[in-house]
């Protein structure tokens, strides 16, 4: 009996803990998913870029929404700065029927998506040890690999963007197209939990 607890509770740590995380610094991982145009995009495209801005994000969840039109503004910005933006989707339908296929293609449409919004049905989020939507991670080209340069919110005012005070992301981005590093590495991303597949 004592066995079968102690099983039992193993076990339970197991389903529990966190997903592994990618430090500052750490190799970004790497993908190949479905874009909404029935593409398959892969980090390994953007091996001419200085870097990927990585965002994971979704259709239903009221913050990533609010942040919809600064994602396209920071693409429509950073991308001819070598800088583009890819949004992952790693929402299961199942669990929110927004985040469906055939929604993203709509959303994508009706807010003029400049960039990829690729279905992570895969997992990779937890490869990068995003929990919420909207989850950002900048990645720096080092020649041979992608490295995290930065993890966490867009910046400090998730509910209005007339009230922003701190840019944390295009702040990163600023530092490492001036040759420097990101003088803010990390902040808490706010928004809604990932319904994983």
């Amino acid at each position: 009996m004592k066995k079968k607890i102690s099983i039992l509770l193993f076990l339970s740590l197991v389903t529990f803990t966190s997903p592994s995380q990618v430090k500052i610094g750490d190799t970004a991982p790497g993908f190949k998913l479905k874009n909404i145009d029935n593409s398959y995009v892969a980090l390994d495209h953007y091996h001419s870029e200085k870097g990927v801005i990585l965002i994971f994000t979704c259709n239903h969840c009221p913050y990533s929404k609010l942040y919809e039109d600064r994602i396209v503004a920071l693409d429509t910005k950073y991308k001819r700065k070598g800088f583009p933006v890819v949004a992952l989707n790693p929402n299961n339908p199942k669990t929110s029927k927004e985040d469906a296929f055939d929604k993203m293609i709509i959303r994508a449409e009706d807010k003029g998506f400049t960039f990829p919004y690729l279905v992570d049905n895969v997992g990779i989020y937890k490869a990068y040890g995003a929990t919420k939507t909207p989850h950002v991670y900048l990645l720096e080209n080092e020649e041979s690999h992608f490295t995290v340069s930065y993890i966490g919110a867009i910046d400090d005012s998730p509910k209005d963007a007339g009230k922003v005070k701190q840019a944390y992301l295009a702040e990163a981005i600023d530092a490492i197209l001036a040759g420097n590093k990101p003088r803010l590495k990390e902040t808490k991303a706010i928004g809604c939990s990932i319904k994983p597949y």
